[in-house]
């Protein structure tokens, strides 16, 4: 995701939202761990989140960029940095058992000067107990401020720039569901199918190029499907059961994800009044899903329209989306769910997920959409009804 993709004017507006942010939590100097976050901030982009590295944004002046020495030739090529805010710690430091990189870290900012008022994002997959006794340790607890979702929720309201990022990931996801609605047969190895709907795309279309998406294809059959987070196996595709895909397009690290289910055979009829419920349920929420609603009304939309068929839905049914980094493509922030009051605003995106797992299937069908004035709207467009091959 090169820094280019959006405008100086763009980026000064996120630093600065960030900065605001800091104020209102007395945060001094923020330590960004989180890689979409690093990514939103300046463009950095590499595969290099499985060591430590980090966006460290001060008061003042030019955020700096820290992290490997092998990977400092990344952040030049791929953020809007100048040279000088380039920081490396010694390559001998990585996974040695006797030298942490943050030790690098801590001469650097006793270098600057910024002991006080650290921001750290806590509960974030990228910053480890490690880092955190060596932070603690150097500059003591009192130092330290928990900025668990400080950026993440500054990403909130998408601007223009990135909603038009987001509709070419949605391009990319309606070409892997056409071929996976295409390829979809009995005897088929699960693994050659998920293969070829990869494959498609990374491939892309013309013009429009795939990434990797932060999450590996969800692709359980059968009874596999009771659980909502299978991948695949090289079982082959069987008749009399139900197989549902989610899948996300990837552009420029912006991901539009979707889940369609397919039926090979005749499906049962509490499958097909599962479809009806869930196709009811997602034009109800996206009708909701408009500037000043909040997340649980939108939610409400969904959990009624299961009740009205007998079914109850025990987990959140939808989260915020946008650009990522694996394990997630999730931003962290609210939750379609009873209990989250939180407004929608204009340009918020989100994964709106009805799904149904019960003991025996499960049955998936969700669409990633933008809020607008006149309700969610879709971000990629994909025929939503159950597909049924007979085999």
């Amino acid at each position: 995701m090169p820094a280019s993709d959006f405008t100086s004017q763009e980026y000064a507006a996120r630093i600065a939202a960030a900065r605001a942010a800091m104020d209102r939590q007395g945060i001094d100097t923020l330590l960004v761990t989180d890689p979409s976050n690093m990514a939103w901030l300046t463009g950095y982009d590499g595969w290099s989140f499985y060591v430590p590295q980090m966006v460290i944004l001060h008061r003042t002046g030019a955020p700096l960029w820290w992290g490997r020495t092998q990977d400092k030739a990344g952040a030049q090529q791929t953020t809007w940095l100048e040279p000088q805010d380039l920081h490396d710690w010694p390559e001998e430091h990585v996974q040695h058992p006797d030298h942490h990189p943050v030790d690098a870290l801590v001469d650097l900012l006793r270098d600057r000067g910024w002991t006080t008022g650290l921001g750290v994002e806590m509960d974030n997959y990228y910053y480890s107990a490690a880092s955190h006794r060596i932070l603690e340790t150097a500059f003591g607890a009192q130092a330290m401020r928990d900025a668990t979702g400080l950026v993440n929720w500054q990403r909130a309201v998408k601007s223009d720039a990135e909603i038009d990022m987001m509709r070419k990931a949605g391009q990319l996801t309606a070409h892997m569901h056409a071929v996976l609605r295409d390829r979809f047969r009995e005897g088929l190895l699960k693994n050659q199918l998920v293969a070829e709907v990869q494959a498609a795309g990374i491939a892309g279309l013309p013009g429009l190029a795939g990434d990797y998406p932060a999450i590996a294809p969800i692709a359980p059959s059968g009874v596999e499907a009771s659980a909502s987070h299978i991948t695949w196996n090289d079982r082959p595709l069987t008749v009399g059961e139900a197989t549902y895909f989610e899948v996300s397009g990837c552009f420029r690290r912006y991901h539009c994800p979707a889940s369609r289910s397919l039926f090979l055979g005749e499906p049962p009829a509490d499958i097909r009044r599962a479809e009806a419920a869930v196709l009811t349920a997602i034009d109800d929420a996206l009708h909701a899903a408009r500037p000043g609603a909040t997340c649980e009304e939108v939610a409400l939309c969904v959990y009624d329209s299961f009740a009205r068929a007998g079914y109850t839905k025990g987990n959140r049914t939808g989260y915020p989306i946008g650009l990522s980094y694996p394990p997630d493509w999730g931003e962290r922030t609210m939750s379609l769910r009873p209990g989250d009051t939180t407004e929608l605003r204009q340009n918020m995106t989100f994964h709106l997920m009805p799904g149904l797992w019960t003991p025996d299937w499960g049955l998936a069908i969700t669409e990633s959409f933008v809020v607008t004035p006149d309700g969610g709207q879709p971000l990629a467009d994909i025929p939503r009804a159950m597909v049924v091959k007979q085999g």
